[in-house]
């Protein structure tokens, strides 16, 4: 008997104000954008007619409304380690601004200062990553980006400071899944934005 192989749909959030500006959003639950909305509502249309066996966002405003107007928000449950990274000093601030101050700064190395480690971030993608191994279907989560990126790393077997090399873009879908067996996961598509604006 052949085992069922699922896969895990990530949705990052529609653009919101500080996505656009280039600045660290943690923790401050900012609303998506018009274009965000309108985003979201494309997202809507390539989810459409896919099963899942559960739904999953981030308690974040942002990857909330994304679900909701991608037609999930009747059935997802909010996950609290899906909430993107937490910047604590670094919040709200552009990666620019902070390398004047710390010129090898690297988030996925570093951290931030009264906020989460790579450590962190990676032990919260590991407990997600466990309960949705344990459900038997196809899985969908929103979140935000970093969270996302710390997740497929995580997924991988690699270690959570090699998120920074999978880039997403606001609004795409990505699929975690496995090649041949349970011990063969791999990235089954990344940053699909076919039809969103950008």
């Amino acid at each position: 008997m052949t085992e069922k192989l699922s896969s895990i749909y990530l949705a990052r959030h529609g653009e919101t104000a500080w996505s656009l500006s280039g600045q660290h959003t943690g923790l401050t639950d900012l609303p998506l954008t018009q274009r965000g909305t309108e985003n979201a509502c494309q997202l809507r249309e390539r989810l459409s007619g896919l099963q899942f066996a559960k739904v999953c966002t981030s308690p974040l405003q942002r990857a909330i409304q994304t679900c909701d107007i991608a037609g999930f928000g009747s059935v997802a449950e909010v996950e609290r380690d899906l909430l993107e990274w937490n910047y604590g000093a670094y919040e709200g601030r552009r990666t620019g601004d902070i390398r004047k101050e710390r010129p090898d700064w690297r988030l996925f190395r570093d951290g931030c200062p009264g906020g989460e480690s790579p450590a962190d971030v990676g032990a919260r993608a590991d407990r997600v990553l466990a309960r949705m191994r344990a459900i038997n279907g196809d899985v969908l989560l929103f979140s935000s980006g970093h969270f996302l990126r710390t997740l497929t790393a995580r997924w991988l077997g690699l270690d959570p400071a090699a998120g920074r090399y999978f880039q997403l873009s606001t609004a795409s879908v990505s699929i975690l899944g496995f090649e041949h067996d349970l011990s063969d996961p791999v990235i089954r598509l990344w940053n699909e934005t076919a039809s969103v604006r950008q």
